[in-house]
């Protein structure tokens, strides 16, 4: 895992006091706020499509670049130079053989375990990280679907897919609520959210921070995961996940679902080397169902990483 490296402006970061008392309930305040503070490693993706492993891990590390093996997935690996930060300028980026990936953001399409010749439908796609990873799994065979809600996301969206040679996906421009008439093998709902798991890439995440915009975000987090449920098929797979860490937006959802539909089964994933915080049962007088103990909570410090939330949702199948 890489080395701490704390913000040159970490002394003058100013956070909301309210926010200081919700993650002081929800965490330890001093690490959580110490590895939001500290720079985020940068991370690559091999893309398998077009590449493998070896080939660019010889090719980038003969350029002086150094590289670590992220130990929860197979083709990731932070990177790092002792001059340079610009991995985007890499040949290898632009010719579609990694894809700059934060390593936590590797997690979501893991969990999904997509295979060759499934439907598979990526309901929150651009720019199209998760969509071109779950594209790699299954190896131009089967048919995924890569939606997103706005013009100018769908843009890069395609942009990426085109770069990395996918060649087995049909993009769609529409509000993922109103997807209809599926039967998906397997559906990745990665939510728009709040993005407190992402202050370390984007220190304005806790300048525009309200308590208050969380039950309008969360509500539309329902919808988006209720819909994806009526279009998947029986025995197939959801994977939820955010960039988020507040409960409303995380395992109250995965809550609220249970209490909606019949036959939702919560599976428990475990990827080697990833360590993951119990979910939280309960917040500010909420108690949640007892299957959401089965989520995955990853904090900043944790792994060094973003935080995130993923839940693994299972239909059940009926004689």
């Amino acid at each position: 895992m890489p080395e701490l490296e704390i913000m040159p402006v970490a002394d003058t970061i100013i956070f909301k006091p309210k926010f200081i008392e919700r993650y002081s309930k929800l965490t330890n305040w001093e690490e959580f706020k110490k590895y939001n503070l500290a720079f985020l490693p940068r991370s690559i993706r091999v893309n398998t499509l077009k590449t493998n492993v070896a080939e660019v891990k010889k090719s980038i590390e003969a350029k002086g670049w150094k590289l670590e093996k992220i130990p929860w997935c197979k083709t990731g690996f932070w990177i790092s130079h002792p001059e340079r930060r610009d991995a985007g300028n890499l040949l290898e980026h632009k010719l579609g053989y990694v894809y700059i990936q934060e390593a936590a953001s590797m997690i979501p399409p893991l969990f999904l375990d997509a295979k060759p010749g499934e439907l598979v439908l990526d309901m929150c796609a651009a720019p199209g990280s998760k969509t071109t990873q779950i594209a790699a799994m299954m190896q131009g065979k089967g048919l995924l679907l890569a939606n997103d809600y706005r013009g100018q996301r769908i843009q890069s969206l395609g942009i990426n897919l085109q770069r990395m040679g996918v060649i087995n996906c049909i993009v769609t421009l529409m509000n993922g609520e109103k997807i209809s008439g599926l039967q998906c093998d397997k559906i990745l709902v990665d939510a728009p959210c709040s993005g407190t798991g992402t202050i370390r890439k984007s220190l304005k995440t806790i300048k525009i921070w309200n308590p208050k915009m969380l039950k309008k975000i969360s509500n539309q987090q329902k919808k988006l995961l209720l819909n994806a449920w009526k279009n998947l098929k029986p025995g197939g797979v959801i994977v939820y996940s955010t960039c988020s860490l507040e409960p409303e937006e995380n395992e109250s959802v995965i809550s609220w679902l249970l209490s909606e539909v019949e036959g939702v089964s919560v599976e428990e994933v475990k990827l080697p080397g990833l360590k993951v915080a119990p979910a939280v049962m309960e917040f500010e007088g909420e108690k949640y169902d007892s299957e959401v103990a089965k989520t995955c909570r990853i904090w900043p410090q944790d792994n060094n990483t973003e935080g995130f939330f993923v839940a693994k949702l299972r239909k059940e199948k009926y004689n």
